[in-house]
C-alpha cells in the first residue's frame, strides 16, 4: 500500500520543490543565511535535485550529490535548462572520495541535507566532516524524522497495507520486525531497506550530541507535529510541536514528524 509519490520521480521531485520553496528555504533564511545569486550551495542524497531548483530559483549556484545514478540521471533531465544555464551540476558520487573533497574543500555557504542524515552510517563521523565542504560561517540545513516517531522506520513505503499504517512497530528487536514484515508479505528488497533504515535512524537528542560533541552550534531548530512536506503528500497544514513537549528530549521524539536544523560551526 505504498504511496503514488514513492513510485513516481516526477511526483517526488515536484513536492521536494514546492516544499522547499514555501518551508525549507524561509527557515534557512529565519536562521541568518542568505539565499541567493551569491550562494553556493551543495546538496548531499539530492536523488532527482527537486529541493535544489527551489535555490536555483534564487539564482543560486547548486551542486547535487547523491549515491543513486539513476536517481541523478533522471535529475539531469528534469532540470537540463537549469543545467546549461550553470546554475546546477548534478553527480552520482561518494563525498568521502579524495576527489572529491580536494574539488570541493571550502566551497560552500550552504550544505543540504533533507531526508538524508537517517540513511547514513556512521553519523558521528559523517557530521564533523562536512566541515571541511563549508566557507567560513558556512551553514548547514537538516531536515529529518527522528527515528522513534510514528513512521521513523519509513514503514510507510511497504506494499502490505498494515505494514505501511501501522506505527512505531520499526521499535521493535529486529528479529521480531524483519519476522513481520515477511509475515505481511513483504518483499527482501523492502526488508533489507527497512533494516538499513532501522540501524541508521537517528533521534534528536543523539544528534544534537553529535552537533555538540562536533562544536556545531544550533542556529534554529524547529520541530514539527505535522511535517511540512504532508502539505502536499496528504493535504495536511504543518504544525509546530508544543514549546513543552519539544522540551523534553525523551519524548518530543514519538510525536514528533520532522525536525529542521540549520547549523554553523562554533
Amino acid at each position: 500500500m505504498s504511496f503514488d509519490f514513492h513510485a513516481s520521480s516526477a511526483l517526488k521531485f515536484e513536492h521536494q520543490y514546492l516544499n522547499a520553496q514555501k518551508y525549507v528555504i524561509p527557515f534557512i533564511e529565519s536562521g541568518g543565511c542568505a539565499v541567493n545569486l551569491h550562494t553556493n550551495v551543495m546538496e548531499i542524497g539530492c536523488g532527482e535535485g527537486g529541493v535544489l531548483k527551489a535555490f536555483t530559483d534564487r539564482g543560486a549556484k547548486c551542486l547535487g550529490v547523491d549515491l543513486s545514478e539513476s536517481r541523478v540521471n533522471a535529475g539531469k533531465k528534469m532540470m537540463k535548462a537549469e543545467m546549461e544555464k550553470g546554475l546546477l551540476n548534478l553527480m552520482a558520487k561518494n563525498v568521502y572520495d579524495a576527489d572529491f573533497l580536494e574539488t570541493y574543500q571550502h566551497s560552500f555557504d550552504l550544505i543540504i541535507l533533507k531526508d538524508t542524515i537517517e540513511h547514513i552510517p556512521e553519523q558521528e563521523k559523517f557530521i564533523p566532516y562536512l566541515k571541511k565542504f563549508l566557507k567560513p560561517n558556512g551553514h548547514i540545513f537538516f531536515g529529518f524524522p527522528p527515528w522513534c516517531m510514528p513512521f521513523g522506520g519509513h514503514q510507510q513505503v511497504c506494499k502490505s497495507k498494515i505494514a505501511s499504517k501501522l506505527p512505531y512497530y520499526h521499535l521493535l528487536p529486529m528479529g521480531i520486525f524483519t519476522r513481520l514484515l515477511r509475515f505481511w508479505g513483504e518483499n527482501e528488497i523492502t526488508v533489507e531497506s527497512l533494516v538499513e533504515v532501522k540501524e541508521t535512524g537517528i533521534s534528536t537528542w543523539r544528534f544534537e550530541n553529535i552537533l555538540k560533541n562536533s562544536q556545531f552550534m544550533v542556529a534554529k531548530r524547529t520541530l514539527y507535529i505535522i511535517n511540512p512536506i504532508y502539505e502536499y503528500k496528504f493535504g495536511l497544514k504543518p504544525r509546530k510541536q508544543l514549546g513543552v513537549i519539544a522540551a523534553i528530549p525523551g519524548l518530543r521524539d514519538f510525536v514528533s514528524m520532522c525536525g529542521y536544523y540549520l547549523v554553523l560551526a562554533d
